[in-house]
């Protein structure tokens, strides 16, 4: 099961192993920062579902990169530090954080509130705005954008390709068969099944021109699902 992608953003080894091994056995996915500038580079290129958020960072602190992470998404962040002092909590959840965790912590008060500011934060099902990694969909504009290094690029989808889409993402990871995507995004045609492979051929080719690699990838004797980027 996956639920989600999490970025664990810390610069003590021991402490990244205990989070990483806890969310990966609570079926989350991770990657992990060390430091501020590459948790940044990570947050602009993964687009994850939560941020954990240690303050005391090198080359960038928490906080930095927290405000550097409002001026562009809502991402869930969840800020985690070993000084317990009123100010350093006051100001994070005023920057825009979604909860705050002081050190030393059980790790299972951790997957807790991971679960916890998820289910407070993610979109319902007939939400407007739809999210997959470096994908964002919004079902009301008719917009597709994707999420890479040179910032948000609107994808130049035909209307049937933007269907297709937004279907896949609504069910991340759920292989979807070529009758399904095709009664579902193209009710009012006349098309084989088959049709569909076109489709999916023409908008895996624009994700890959527009920097998502490797999302739309083929299920053998089914058809098709999303799945996280892939790297070269």
């Amino acid at each position: 099961m996956d639920r989600g992608l999490i970025l664990i953003v810390e610069d003590d080894p021991d402490i990244m192993q205990i989070l990483d091994a806890y969310l990966i056995r609570d079926g989350y996915r991770t990657v992990r920062a060390g430091d501020g500038e590459t948790a940044i580079t990570h947050f602009s290129m993964l687009r994850p579902d939560l941020i954990l958020l240690d303050i005391r960072l090198p080359k960038l602190d928490g906080i930095d990169v927290l405000t550097r992470i409002r001026r562009e998404r809502d991402t869930p962040v969840i800020m985690v530090t070993a000084l317990a002092e009123d100010m350093d909590k006051l100001t994070g959840l005023r920057l825009g954080a979604d909860d705050y965790i002081i050190k030393p912590f059980n790790p299972q008060e951790i997957i807790a509130r991971v679960n916890a500011v998820l289910k407070r934060t993610r979109q319902p099902a007939g939400a407007s705005i739809l999210r997959f990694g470096a994908i964002e969909i919004d079902t009301e504009s008719y917009i597709a954008a994707v999420y890479g290094e040179a910032g948000r690029t609107i994808l130049p989808l035909t209307l049937s390709e933007f269907r297709i889409l937004a279907h896949m993402t609504r069910r991340p990871t759920h292989a979807f068969q070529r009758a399904d995507i095709l009664d579902a995004c193209l009710p009012e045609s006349d098309a084989l099944a088959r049709t569909i492979d076109t489709h999916i051929a023409n908008l895996r080719k624009k994700l890959t021109d527009h920097g998502a690699c490797g999302y739309l990838v083929s299920v053998r004797s089914i058809g098709y699902r999303l799945a996280g980027e892939q790297k070269p």
